[in-house]
C-alpha cells in the first residue's frame, strides 16, 4: 500500500521535530524507555488521509493514528508524533529516534530483514476504478483496458501479474484482469488525477487501495469502483529491530484489540466498513 493522497497541508505539527539521533543501538531499550518515559513516539505521515493526516485544528487524525493513540493508552504512555519521511521509516536502524510505525505497511520479507512486524491490525482490498462515464460493469469489462497505476508498487505488480506479498496469512488471489497497456505514476493522486479528465482521455481504469479511491470518490474525483477487491493485503505495526519484549507487548495489545472490537470500530469510524478481517 502506501501510496499518498496529498490533502496539500502545509503545516506541521510542533510535535513533529525529530528526537535527536544516537548512533548507538538502542537493542532490548525500547520497552524500558517508553515504560519509564511514559510516552510512545510514532512515525506518521500527515498528508494520507484517511489513514493520517491534520484536520481543521492542526492535529494529527484518522485511522492509523487513532491505532496508534490505543495502543500507547494501553501501554499507560502519551503519544507522540514525529514525521519522517517513509523510505526512512522503511530502511529500519531507527536508533531510538521513534518507537513505532503504525503507517499501513505491508510486512514483506525484504522489510523484515530490518524491521520486526509483531501484529496485522488490518487488510486493505486493492480495488478497480474506472471514470463514472465509463460503461464498465464488472472485473471483465476491464481486460485490454489502458491502466494507470503506483509506479513500483503493489498495485503495478498485480497488473504485470508477477506479485509476491510473502506476509504470513496473506489470503490467496488470482489475476482476474489483464491490462491492454500500463502507465505508472509517482503517487495514486497523480492516477486519479488523469482518470478524471474523462473516461478514455488519458486512462481507462486504475488500481489502488480501496479506502484511496473511496477517499477520492468523497472529495469530488468522478470516478467509481468496479468488481471485487483484485487481492487483500495485510497491513502491520512496524517495530525496529533488537526488542523482543517491546514486540510482544506491541503483538499482545494489538490482540487485544482486535478481540474486543477496537479495531472494527477504528475501521468502520473511518472506512464505513470493517477492514480488520480479509474478505
Amino acid at each position: 500500500m502506501k501510496q499518498l493522497f496529498s490533502m496539500g497541508a502545509a503545516v506541521l505539527l510542533a510535535a513533529t521535530a525529530m528526537t535527536p539521533w544516537s548512533p548507538t543501538a538502542m537493542a532490548g531499550e525500547t520497552l524500558d524507555r517508553v515504560m519509564s518515559s511514559k510516552t510512545l513516539t510514532l512515525s506518521s505521515d500527515p498528508e494520507y488521509p484517511p489513514q493520517s493526516f491534520l484536520n481543521d485544528q492542526n492535529e494529527m487524525d484518522g485511522f492509523d493514528v487513532g491505532v496508534a493513540r490505543e495502543i500507547a493508552k494501553r501501554m499507560g504512555a502519551e503519544l507522540k508524533i514525529v514525521t519522517p519521511a517513509w523510505e526512512i521509516i522503511t530502511a529500519g536502524n531507527w536508533g531510538g529516534r521513534w518507537d513505532i510505525s503504525v503507517g499501513s505497511m505491508t510486512p514483506t520479507t525484504a522489510r523484515a530483514k530490518v524491521l520486526d512486524f509483531p501484529a496485522v491490525y488490518y487488510y486493505t482490498p486493492a480495488a478497480f476504478a474506472v471514470h463514472k462515464d465509463s460503461s464498465a460493469a464488472s472485473s471483465a469489462d476491464l481486460n485490454g483496458m489502458k491502466f494507470g497505476v503506483c509506479g513500483g508498487c503493489t498495485y503495478e505488480a498485480y497488473l504485470n501479474k508477477d506479485l509476491v506479498i510473502d506476509a504470513e496469512g496473506t489470503p490467496p488471489f488470482g489475476y482476474d484482469v489483464t491490462a491492454g497497456s500500463i502507465r505508472t505514476y509517482e503517487t495514486d493522486i497523480n492516477v486519479l488525477d488523469d482518470l478524471r479528465l474523462g473516461d478514455g482521455a488519458r486512462l481507462d481504469a486504475m488500481l489502488s487501495a480501496r479506502p484511496t479511491i473511496d477517499e477520492a470518490i468523497k472529495n469530488g474525483y468522478p470516478v467509481k469502483v468496479v468488481g471485487d477487491a483484485a487481492f487483500y493485503e495485510p497491513l502491520s505495526v512496524a517495530v525496529d529491530k533488537g526488542d523482543p519484549e517491546f514486540s510482544a507487548k506491541v503483538a499482545e495489545i494489538v490482540k487485544k484489540m482486535h478481540e474486543d472490537g477496537t479495531l472494527t470500530a477504528l475501521s468502520i469510524k473511518w472506512y464505513g466498513t470493517d477492514f480488520t478481517t480479509a474478505k
